[in-house]
């Protein structure tokens, strides 16, 4: 299951659901309004897309906004079918380049609801078990590395620093930039280690 971030649609995932499926791995892509929708309602809709899905595991992949998505829907829903989650370039512990912009007026309604409950709210509680990998950009290529105070490594959008997750089974660094996670194929290979042995390939 994909799950896209700010400013996205499913859509944007078509190249890597196409590789995925030609390993023979059947795909689906969970598309939300996210300017428009708060963090729970769509995290609820998460759960219930997910509920709706004929098999016994659903593997999860969030990117950006669409990890906190994720994260939300755990600490709110326990799903059976529930497998391994990873989380791609996903602002876990919060987000200088949001922050930055909601203080504008001009930039604060493009950012939506969602990203401002998150930063507003402590962190969500999570149950035990999860196994939940964390995927990092060090590529700064995005709009965050013009905004000020954005820590270094960055993917352009996310500081590392901003990705880490207390409870996270394993992490990795990856010379992608933000949007890069959409399209590249160093990422799937990571994301895929997860999924299949529970941990990603570093060295």
């Amino acid at each position: 299951m994909l799950v896209h971030g700010l400013w996205m649609h499913g859509r944007m995932f078509t190249l890597q659901r196409r590789r995925l499926a030609a390993r023979g791995y059947r795909v689906e892509c969970f598309s939300y309004p996210s300017v428009r929708s708060g963090l729970d309602a769509t995290a609820d809709a998460l759960a219930r897309f997910i509920a709706g899905i004929d098999a016994a595991r659903v593997h999860l992949a969030g990117h950006s906004l669409g990890g906190l998505v994720v994260l939300r829907m755990l600490a709110r829903h326990r799903l059976p079918s529930l497998g391994r989650v990873v989380l791609l370039g996903a602002p876990c512990a919060g987000s200088n380049s949001a922050t930055v912009l909601r203080r504008l007026p001009l930039l604060s309604a493009i950012l939506g609801r969602a990203i401002c409950e998150w930063l507003d709210a402590p962190p969500p509680v999570l149950q035990t078990g999860l196994e939940i990998g964390v995927i990092a950009g060090t590529r700064s290529l995005g709009l965050g590395r013009f905004l000020p105070g954005l820590a270094v490594p960055n993917d352009g959008v996310v500081a590392v620093s901003e990705t880490r997750l207390a409870v996270a089974t394993d992490s990795v660094l990856l010379p992608v930039g933000h949007t890069e996670m959409l399209f590249s194929r160093m990422c799937l290979e990571q994301m895929l280690a997860f999924v299949c042995e529970g941990g990603f390939r570093h060295g």
